[in-house]
């Protein structure tokens, strides 16, 4: 699935909200993004107000305006007077030896409330009891019709500052392809024939299972996919677990394949570990799990993003490269089955295999171009319910964001850590994953009640424990 490049994106008064702003604020959607960031020293509110009047609202006119129907039953954004104090939250939990659980209900309760239509769709929640990461969190909910992932990013870092010296830039990792060359490559016409059929077929056939699996084809129901209707209004718990960034790259050094090779690796194995553990009644857990099918969408970001982030002023440029909005599609991708225990490296290749066949077809443009003919001929709504229906047939979506290399400072609050979650997504099982200073923090958002939180992270952990010592056996 693909969601179609925005238009009208970015600029002053009462633009067009772009046909994705239009799905996912709609009937069939409303899908949210919270931001997470965790203090090392405790939170002092008194600069709250004056930051989000002086830096947050002028970022971007969006943040200061609500969706609205104008006369011909199109959607716009309207300026509006903005009353920061009905935006800023503060939290009062009872006495606790461990505040984690009221936190982690307080983002499970947040997750589910719908925004005032009569307000811009942003809230900040600033929570000052302590965790076992934390000595405060602040939580920045934003709707996803304001922008996905890499617009939302760029808006926080307007508003952050190099911890060590903030006179300074903040730097992240390269955002370049580590794929190792492959030595004497043929790359004369013969060679390029065999490729351009390949890639047709492979544009047709992932094209074609990506529609049938937004229509007809549902995932079969697992231990991590109840199938059942309205999950996206149902109680979530967040958890989250650490990785060394370091270990990872030994892996990818190891291999010779990328970090996102490696993360998707670690994943699927660990999701595969869960599914096989989750079910008692299974006599022969191993076989039976292997044939589930169980399908994740994946997430593309479709901006030119070669010189990394740019800032909000060029975001929002007309005709700019890394355009501000909802610039990304998804890809339908298998997760691999689980046969043997004593190959967990053949997640990582199968993994790899999957996911660059998927980017060297034109499938995900060609399911925008769909999408936008939904849209033309049967309206948004329709093309909402459409891209509900995708999501609600596969069991999981995966993301990822690249952060900081330094550590950041909010008003002077040192972010010990940071991690984020798409909320009212019609699936049991959302995985999100950001780099900062060093780590990558992986998100696990799980239907409560269905999904092991405790169990599924161990499973996690378990696989990256299999995939680290395996690499390090490779000569």
């Amino acid at each position: 699935m693909a969601l179609c490049k925005a238009k009208g994106e970015g600029g002053e008064g009462e633009e067009p909200v772009s046909p994705t702003g239009q799905y996912f604020n709609s009937s069939a959607l409303s899908i949210c993004i919270l931001a997470v960031l965790e203090s090392e020293i405790p939170i002092d509110d008194s600069t709250a107000l004056p930051l989000l009047n002086n830096v947050f609202l002028p970022i971007n006119p969006r943040f200061s305006s609500i969706m609205v129907k104008d006369k011909d039953g199109g959607k716009r954004w309207k300026r509006v007077e903005v009353k920061l104090k009905d935006h800023i939250q503060v939290p009062i939990f009872p006495s606790a030896e461990s505040y984690d659980t009221y936190i982690n209900d307080y983002l499970s309760k947040i997750s589910m409330k719908q925004f005032p239509e009569n307000r811009p769709l942003w809230e900040i929640h600033i929570i000052k009891y302590p965790t076992k990461h934390a000595a405060g969190t602040l939580v920045f909910k934003l709707h996803h019709a304001l922008g996905d992932g890499f617009s939302l990013m760029g808006a926080l870092l307007s508003c952050l500052q190099r911890a060590d010296n903030p006179s300074l830039s903040l730097t992240f990792p390269s955002l370049q392809s580590t794929t190792p060359t492959i030595p004497h490559q043929d790359t004369s016409i013969l060679c390029k024939v065999p490729k351009m059929f390949s890639s047709a077929f492979n544009t047709v056939s992932d094209f074609g299972w990506s529609v049938l699996k937004s229509v007809f084809v549902e995932d079969d129901p697992t231990p991590i996919r109840s199938g059942t209707s309205g999950v996206e209004f149902k109680p979530v718990t967040i958890l989250t677990l650490t990785f060394s960034l370091d270990r990872i790259k030994q892996i990818k050094a190891k291999l010779g394949v990328t970090i996102n090779d490696v993360i998707a690796g670690i994943i699927f194995l660990g999701t595969r570990l869960y599914m096989q553990s989750a079910d008692p009644s299974n006599f022969n857990k191993l076989k039976t799990t292997s044939h589930q099918h169980s399908t994740a969408l994946v997430l593309l970001n479709t901006r030119i993003i070669n010189g990394g982030y740019k800032s909000v002023k060029e975001m929002t440029k007309p005709q700019a490269d890394s355009p501000w909005g909802n610039q990304f599609g998804f890809i339908h991708v298998s997760i691999p089955h689980l046969h043997s225990l004593h190959k967990p490296l053949d997640f990582i290749f199968q993994a790899r295999k999957l996911i660059q066949t998927k980017r060297n077809s034109l499938a995900v443009n060609l399911t925008g171009q769909l999408l936008e003919l939904l849209r033309k001929f049967r309206g948004p709504e329709s093309t909402a319910r459409y891209i509900h229906k995708t999501l609600k047939n596969s069991s999981m979506t995966i993301s990822n964001m690249i952060g900081p290399q330094e550590q950041m400072a909010l008003a002077n609050h040192p972010i010990k850590g940071l991690y984020f979650m798409v909320v009212g997504v019609p699936q049991s099982l959302t995985i999100t994953m950001v780099s900062y200073v060093g780590n990558l923090r992986v998100a696990v958002g799980t239907e409560k009640g269905f999904i092991d939180p405790h169990k599924f992270n161990a499973s996690i952990e378990n696989s990256f424990d299999l995939i680290y010592e395996a690499a390090n056996e490779v000569n």
